[in-house]
């Protein structure tokens, strides 16, 4: 499969990240560590339930402990540090930093064999966080409202552990994608000891909001997580960490589609700056440049 084709599909993963928001606001006044650990357990599931058909995708989970360890720190830790995060200081403060992860795989990626960093990948990624900006503020200003909080600093940490899970993926692209069923099984037992030590259950009141819950599961927080792996692995992961700044611009559109709030002009001016980022960042995708031909010989003159 081409690096183009692997990167569009780590593409499709941040499509399916783009509904996170309008699924979790359907599911219901659901508690947070509750939702994970259905959501993630659904995720897992769906990657379980291919095993019977594919003989041998149990084996290929013998994997050094490295790779699993990387994968549910990256999924584990992430997610539950980011509940966290939002529960200790303000939400909108707490998403802004915790999107510096998409300039941090930008950034970081430049380290590994084969990769160089370009000025399109800044310029994309710049364009990219400005619109994130604008769309997750509404146009207002930035700064932490009540000083430094511990969740500002859980954010932060949110940030390095998504970029650093996503670019050291790339050290073990043999690793095959079923392994992210195990992640996020892990996950889901996690968030659910944390649900039980924190929170109160409170399940869903009505059928839609059970379907979102199977739909935010087997989708953003299931097919998302195999597509943004092989994207990782073996994709243009610098194009990727620009195209990730359309997940918080999509995610704010679907929520307007479906009558959940009101368009404002950040979000044109959003659209604009995360198009333009996106577009930049994978111009030697979308515009490979065509290898010089060879110089033919020169030809032999008869000898006079």
């Amino acid at each position: 499969m081409s690096r183009s084709i692997s990167t569009l599909i780590g593409f499709l993963a941040i499509l399916t990240w783009s509904f996170l928001a309008l699924l979790s606001t359907a599911a219901g006044p659901v508690p947070p560590f509750q939702l994970a650990a259905m959501t993630f357990f659904l995720g897992g599931m769906a990657g379980v339930a291919s095993w019977p058909f594919r003989p041998g995708a149990m084996k290929a989970l013998r994997q050094p402990w490295q790779a699993w360890a990387l994968g549910v720190s990256g999924l584990c830790i992430y997610h539950c540090a980011y509940f966290f995060a939002i529960q200790a200081a303000p939400p909108v403060e707490v998403s802004l930093i915790a999107y510096l992860w998409p300039l941090l795989i930008v950034v970081f990626a430049s380290l590994l064999p084969g990769e160089r960093l370009k000025a399109q990948h800044v310029l994309g990624v710049v364009l990219g966080l400005s619109g994130a900006v604008a769309i997750i503020t509404r146009g207002g200003s930035v700064g932490l409202a009540g000083g430094l909080m511990p969740g500002h600093l859980i954010a932060f940490f949110c940030a390095f552990v998504w970029s650093g899970y996503s670019v050291l993926s790339r050290r073990f692209g043999s690793a095959p994608v079923d392994m992210v069923a195990g992640y996020c099984l892990v996950t889901a037992a996690v968030a659910f000891l944390l649900h039980l030590g924190l929170e109160e259950t409170v399940w869903p009141a009505a059928p839609s909001q059970w379907a979102a819950i199977a739909v935010l599961g087997t989708v953003p927080l299931g097919a998302g997580f195999y597509a943004w792996d092989w994207g990782c692995k073996h994709g243009d992961i610098m194009v990727l960490g620009a195209l990730s700044y359309a997940a918080p611009l999509l995610s704010v559109v679907a929520l307007l589609a479906f009558g959940y709030g009101a368009f404002h002009w950040s979000v044109a001016l959003a659209c604009g700056l995360i198009v333009a980022g996106a577009l930049i960042a994978a111009r030697d995708m979308l515009l490979p440049r065509k290898a010089a031909s060879p110089a033919l010989p020169a030809a032999a003159t008869p000898d006079a």
